[in-house]
């Protein structure tokens, strides 16, 4: 693939591509797919930096890999613009703005609580968790688990994680699908084409970052389960290798190690998520209200922290890939294992969202009221997340009001 003739391209500046990200990450609101339609309109009509195919191809391998779709796309887009400057300039851009939003909500979090509808507005925003995960659970179901083998692979993945328990159960449940897929009939053994002619990184950069992507995973499965830095960068990292199908698969990994372990409460956790569906950018920012939540640990350290080690392996896995990825999944047997683990991904999310979501957000018959509302919002309407958190917030807030009147 490197001898392939170069696309038509022109180069850029890091300070270009931060300025550009910059925007995107202050309004891309809606999630990774609504974030890749802006990158489509953004990069390939208006500003013509790749042509269409290119774009193609490069979504379809950010959508084949673990990791956070848009921000890989956003770094490869970067990449291609600016070189390894690019990459970064691309990260940080399209990052800074939720990663801020999300350290203040861990700050002033308990203020918040302290306020006289605190705890409402702490309810609303674990209904929204509950409808932004129902919705994803839904629209992924449909997606990778179109056959009788993959739905009952994603009910083994729901199963292995509720009867678990356990922090680790979710990554015993990705590698059964991954050795399920296997043995999946040929018709989920999808190939990918080609990717086109286009700048890659050689493959000593390549092999050179799948390194440093083994190395970094086997010392966070081994070290750093205790509420400090070296903890949170274990979770985080161990997660960010392992989000397959999009961001809202981080809930699960994560939850399994920040409230499994202790450091964050679930309270405290589902709140930060719902908070996460109202701030623009990528979702993987969650990581900074998680970072700044563990108590011991100094919170600006642990945010940046959080961010970077839940970002990164996805980062590492692009440039590893770029160079091999599409001869290696021209491999029907290989294809089978992304498919088996895709499908396991969507039990996993499947039993995140009964436990704990459900089991700590849903109180009343009048929760589930407004949690149908919100998935009519998000699925029937079409509407952005932004609308779901405008509707069950102040909806739990009345009925708050209402409840507490009487009550008293």
């Amino acid at each position: 693939m490197e001898h392939l003739p170069q696309m038509p391209t022109t180069t850029g500046s890091a300070r270009e591509v931060f300025t550009v990200f910059l925007r995107l990450g202050l309004t891309s609101f809606g999630g990774p797919i609504a974030h890749i339609g802006y990158f489509q309109r953004e990069f390939v009509q208006r500003r013509a930096w790749l042509d269409a195919s290119g774009f193609a191809q490069l979504l379809a391998i950010c959508q084949a890999l673990p990791g956070p779709a848009s921000s890989q796309l956003g770094f490869a887009l970067g990449l291609r613009r600016a070189g390894w400057l690019g990459g970064v300039a691309a990260f940080c851009g399209f990052t800074l703005p939720s990663a801020l939003l999300m350290f203040a909500a861990a700050l002033h979090l308990p203020a918040l609580l302290r306020a006289p509808l605190g705890m409402a507005v702490l309810h609303g925003l674990k209904l929204v968790a509950v409808v932004m995960v129902a919705q994803g659970v839904w629209s992924m179901a449909r997606a990778l688990t179109p056959d009788l083998p993959r739905k009952g692979l994603a009910l083994l993945a729901a199963a292995i994680v509720l009867l678990g328990a356990a922090p680790g159960w979710q990554l015993v449940a990705i590698g059964v699908g991954a050795l399920a897929g296997l043995w999946l009939p040929a018709t989920a053994r999808v190939g990918i084409a080609p990717l086109p002619g286009t700048r890659l990184p050689s493959r000593r950069v390549a092999m050179a970052c799948l390194a440093l992507l083994a190395t970094g995973f086997a010392l966070s499965l081994f070290g750093g389960r205790s509420a400090s830095l070296a903890g949170v960068a274990a979770a985080d990292f161990r997660a960010g290798a392992l989000v397959f199908g999009g961001g809202h698969v981080v809930l699960p990994l994560l939850q399994g190690s920040f409230v499994g372990n202790g450091w964050v409460s679930a309270e405290r956790f589902l709140a930060g998520y719902g908070a996460a569906q109202a701030v623009p950018g990528p979702m993987f920012s969650f990581a900074a209200f998680l970072g700044a939540s563990v108590e011991g640990v100094p919170p600006l350290a642990g945010a940046l922290l959080g961010l970077l080690a839940l970002f990164l392996p996805g980062f590492l896995l692009l440039v590893a890939a770029l160079p091999y990825w599409s001869a290696w999944l021209a491999d029907r047997r290989r294809a089978g294992i992304v498919a088996g683990i895709n499908a396991a991904v969507v039990g996993l999310l499947a039993a995140a969202l009964y436990d704990p979501l459900w089991l700590q957000a849903i109180d009343r018959w009048q929760d589930l009221a407004v949690v149908a509302v919100g998935l009519l919002l998000v699925m029937r309407w079409r509407l952005h997340a932004l609308w779901t958190v405008a509707w069950c917030v102040p909806a739990a807030m009345l009925l708050g009001t209402i409840g507490a009147g009487l009550m008293g």
